[in-house]
């Protein structure tokens, strides 16, 4: 399941050190198999603590944690959506990506030029805004032309098409995102098959100085990039993309150690690998052994056959039944032994909707 966000921003706003931390971070070729990566591509494990504490109890010979994409988006300017800079191969190589991850920058240095000649952070966010704004207005104008006339002969599934059309034209000629939508589930499936970049999901990260993101709150760019998310319901992440880019050359003992300097739980790379995953719906189950343990990417709301068919389609298709247990469970138990004495392992079928933190043995015949 190869999710990916894309990574925009103007020039010089620490787009690009930001996918250098990410690269450094690249998870070894072997542990991510019948994947070909271009070069604008980081593929980054998702931070899961569980995975730790279920490596304590069986020893395995590999660990493998799930993974997410990161695809450097080549920076935008103003003009994008008619063409200007990279404009085109900027939007097709955005309507490839499931989420946005809108980097914005929030510091002051006089030996970094701003495109726009000085640091405005919601400036900066609605310029990007309205340029694809611009291009799904244009998208969606094209696909009216085709809908119009089936809908005036009655056609119940062109009406509703066309309806939902002219409610997303109305939305971006007033420069508002298609996500802000009130929508019902059909509406979004018809959304969806559009590919409107605004349509995406967004994390807004304000790339702050070393100073400032010792303190976040106390950074008035940070508070104006905050409050707009807000307006939005997407969410925004405080990073340093310098610093970030300093943590990815250290192994786990030393970063842990240069975060409890700084006071910082966590680097923001984590929080941002973390937030895009959630954004998008995904949980996680896991399969253990002594040979592997292994983390899996499922869509919330999956059935236990399509989460067997995620490790193979096989699986899918000869589902039999599946034996479960809580990852809460394995911690108070500690050994599969003493899960099954306390009646802990249930047998699951073929409606069973899958949790985060199942850990999982599916039977199947094929």
């Amino acid at each position: 399941m190869a999710l990916t966000a894309g990574i925009v921003g103007l020039p010089n706003v620490g787009k690009s050190t930001l996918f250098n931390a990410i690269t450094n971070s690249q998870v070894l070729a072997e542990n991510y198999p019948f994947a070909t990566i271009q070069p604008n591509v980081g593929v980054v494990e998702v931070p899961d603590a569980r995975m730790e504490e279920i490596v304590k109890l069986f020893h395995p010979k590999r660990t493998i944690y799930t993974t997410f994409e990161f695809t450097d988006i080549a920076g935008l300017v103003k003009g994008a959506s008619k063409g200007e800079g990279l404009g085109n191969q900027f939007l097709a190589n955005i309507r490839q990506t499931d989420a946005i991850v809108h980097v914005v920058r929030c510091f002051d240095d006089a030996n970094i030029e701003h495109v726009e000649g000085s640091v405005d952070p919601v400036r900066d966010i609605e310029v990007i805004n309205l340029e694809l704004c611009i291009a799904d207005l244009d998208t969606v104008t094209n696909r009216i032309g085709r809908v119009e006339k089936k809908a005036k002969t009655k056609d119940k599934d062109a009406m509703r098409e066309y309806d939902i059309l002219m409610k997303c034209k109305k939305a971006l000629e007033q420069g508002t995102p298609v996500r802000m939508l009130e929508t019902d589930d059909n509406e979004r499936m018809l959304i969806k098959g559009y590919g409107l970049l605004t349509a995406k999901p967004v994390i807004y990260v304000a790339n702050m100085s070393d100073e400032g993101i010792a303190d976040p709150e106390s950074v008035s760019y940070y508070q104006a990039v905050k409050e707009y998310a807000e307006k939005e319901n997407s969410e925004c992440i405080a990073i340093c993309a310098k610093m970030e880019e300093e943590l990815s050359g250290l192994d786990k003992e030393e970063k842990r150690a240069f975060l409890d300097d700084l006071g910082i739980q966590e680097s923001g790379l984590d929080q941002i690998i973390q937030a895009a995953y959630h954004l998008l719906g995904l949980r996680t189950f896991f399969t253990v052994g002594e040979p592997e343990c292994r983390a899996w990417t499922f869509k919330k709301g999956m059935k236990a056959p399509q989460c067997a068919g995620v490790i193979h389609t096989d699986f899918e298709k000869g589902f039999i039944r599946a034996e479960i247990y809580s990852y809460e469970d394995l911690m108070e138990y500690k050994t599969e032994q003493s899960l099954k004495e306390h009646g802990k392992i249930r047998l699951e079928g073929k409606e069973y909707l899958m949790k985060d933190g199942d850990i999982v043995f599916f039977r199947f015949n094929v």
